[in-house]
């Protein structure tokens, strides 16, 4: 029987303890720096979509902070959403008038609106309103951890990241378990910095989210959004970005099951955020986590890949401490990202406070307040976390994925005809 530490995961916000009141003040440094990401300000229009199980500190806690930013605050209590379509005739009427008048939507769900076709990237790419949203993220662990992390620190490594990643010819991720498969043809999320209309982004901030056109190898599945921690190895075989054959006992089951039809590989993301949970953290956290690597397989319609809708058969596979290789050089060796030593990162780390500090990777260590990303030692104010990403004050990722993806269903969406939206 495999055995993973982090089997003992919530599977649903039913499943996530709630904590107290007076809690809501260790959340405020998380919650400045997703409204300085979405660039709230005075007078927008903003919609909570936070389902029934979230816990209440959580919604008190963003609904506070935008009332203090004399934001005008609506708050949407919904039932939850299912995933990968499982529930494709849910009616969503009341959700997508009230975004459709929103100029911020805050999005606490579990599996993500993604994964729904009246909310799927399309829809939100044609409105005018900015998407945050806290797949499996609208709690209270994941607000005082990866939530803390500055913007800045997030954006420098994300640029070092897609300055390597973006040119390469193949990405090899290998892990213990068995995990062996190249990925090349690659389209990267650029995300430009702090959100712009039209955007869908996940929070916590966290990941070099890119599209593969072809995909080679077998990846042996630590927990997936379908199976969770399988009881015995489940491996998942790709050629030609197509899964050829999936094996290992009940879960193999499972996940053919869940898309008869057969699956692509649409997705994968590198995790950069070093104080996202790895213990006791959701799939869509870890993914995040600096190190951590995820993908999305998606299901075929009608025996094709088609990326510019919900597969609606969308399953996430998280591998946590992987070896990454990108054209032959080490980039991430056993679930530590190399790039968290680099000079140049921490020497923007030290503009919020000691850089080992900030860039260290136990997220365990929770960080302090003072070292968050505001206040008078940094010089930094609200918005000013994200201006350093590129293009970030004024130009014009959208996961999903996430985003977040996305589930990763989480990771962002990318526009322009043939690019594919992350599931």
């Amino acid at each position: 029987m495999t055995i993973n530490p982090y089997a003992g995961s919530p599977f649903s916000y039913v499943a996530e303890p709630a904590v107290a009141p007076y809690s809501i003040v260790e959340l405020m440094p998380g919650v400045r720096n997703a409204l300085d990401y979405l660039r709230l300000r005075a007078g927008e229009r903003v919609l909570l979509i936070m389902e029934h199980t979230v816990d209440p500190v959580v919604v008190q806690a963003f609904a506070a902070a935008a009332a203090f930013r004399d934001a005008d605050v609506r708050i949407l209590s919904v039932p939850p959403f299912s995933p990968g379509g499982w529930d494709r005739e849910a009616p969503l009427a009341i959700e997508t008038a009230a975004f459709r008048e929103a100029d911020v939507v805050i999005a606490g769900t579990w599996w993500g609106e993604v994964h729904t076709a009246p909310l799927f990237f399309d829809q939100i790419k044609a409105r005018s309103s900015r998407w945050l949203s806290l797949h499996m993220t609208a709690t209270a662990g994941a607000l005082l951890t990866g939530g803390r992390l500055p913007a800045e620190v997030f954006y420098a490594l994300l640029r070092r990241t897609l300055a390597r990643l973006s040119p390469a010819r193949a990405i090899r991720v290998t892990s213990e378990r068995g995990t062996d498969v190249t990925y090349s043809g690659f389209t990267f999320d650029p995300d430009p910095g702090a959100m712009r209309p039209g955007d869908w982004r996940p929070f916590p901030y966290g990941g070099a989210n890119f599209w593969p056109t072809d995909t080679e190898g077998v990846i042996v599945i630590e927990e997936s959004t379908v199976t969770g921690v399988p009881e015995e190895p489940l491996r998942v075989t790709l050629e030609g970005n197509l899964v050829r054959k999936i094996e290992g006992g009940t879960a193999a089951e499972q996940l053919r099951r869940y898309a008869p039809g057969g699956y692509y590989m649409r997705h994968g993301l590198l995790g950069l955020n070093p104080k996202v949970r790895v213990a006791g953290g959701t799939q869509f956290e870890r993914e995040k986590h600096a190190g951590a690597f995820y993908c999305g397989l998606d299901g075929l319609t009608d025996g094709v890949p088609v990326t510019t809708g919900p597969g609606f058969a969308h399953c996430d596979i998280q591998v946590d401490r992987p070896t990454i290789v990108v054209d032959g050089e080490l980039f991430v060796e056993q679930g530590r990202l190399l790039l968290l030593d680099d000079p140049e990162i921490r020497e923007v780390a030290a503009r919020f406070g000691p850089p080992e500090v900030i860039l260290d990777d136990n997220p365990t260590m929770i960080l302090p307040r003072r070292y968050t990303g505001a206040g008078p030692e940094t010089g930094a104010g609200p918005g000013s976390g994200v201006g350093a990403g590129p293009g970030a004050a004024g130009a014009g990722p959208g996961a999903a994925g996430a985003g977040p993806g996305a589930a990763g269903a989480g990771p962002e969406p990318v526009n322009g005809a043939g690019r594919s939206f992350p599931g």
